[in-house]
């Protein structure tokens, strides 16, 4: 009895190991969108905002990255299921130089910081208020690569004997 005890807490403790955000993106947040915080000035706020880089711009002491917000999973990743859910765009400031060919397009980021103002760009024709977060942390998540797995059985379901019915059918024996 005690070793199933023990095999049911690894069993829990593994599958909440899955939902555990990594260290540096433990924290409490205010549950505010990007959305959020240009409508209501959230100035100040601890938020926890991930999502699809679009753009990475190194200046000379930081680089600012401009992001489409993504609602995040338990562990702190842009929820796969919400791929074409946006929650508007912010930008994220961090100190330091931060390499545009590795931070492209697409790739998948979460950033822990402080709401600190707004911005005004231009996105084609449009004008647009993005917030702007001094980000404490970035934390770029690896490319998960799906791969589909087709099994093809060349003997088919009879094994290397073939089919009971032989080579043409029931009628070729």
């Amino acid at each position: 009895m005690p070793f199933r005890i023990a095999i049911a807490a690894s069993a829990i403790a593994l599958l909440g190991a899955c939902a555990t955000a990594p260290q540096p993106l433990q924290g409490a947040f205010l549950p505010l969108t990007p959305e959020q915080a240009v409508a209501g000035q959230q100035l100040g706020a601890s938020v926890r905002w991930g999502g699809r880089i679009v753009q990475t711009t190194p200046g000379p002491d930081s680089t600012c990255f401009q992001v489409v917000s993504i609602p995040l999973d338990a562990s702190g990743r842009p929820a796969s299921s919400s791929r074409d859910v946006a929650q508007g765009r912010f930008l994220a400031c961090r100190s330091g130089f931060y390499d545009p060919a590795v931070f492209t397009p697409g790739r998948e980021v979460t950033f822990v910081g402080r709401v600190q103002d707004t911005e005004k760009v231009k996105i084609g024709e449009y004008d647009y208020t993005l917030p702007r977060m001094a980000a404490d942390v970035v934390y770029l998540w690896p490319v998960v690569n799906e791969v589909r797995v087709i099994h093809s059985d060349p003997w088919g379901p009879w094994g290397p004997w073939g089919s009971p019915w032989g080579r043409w059918g029931w009628w070729g024996w």
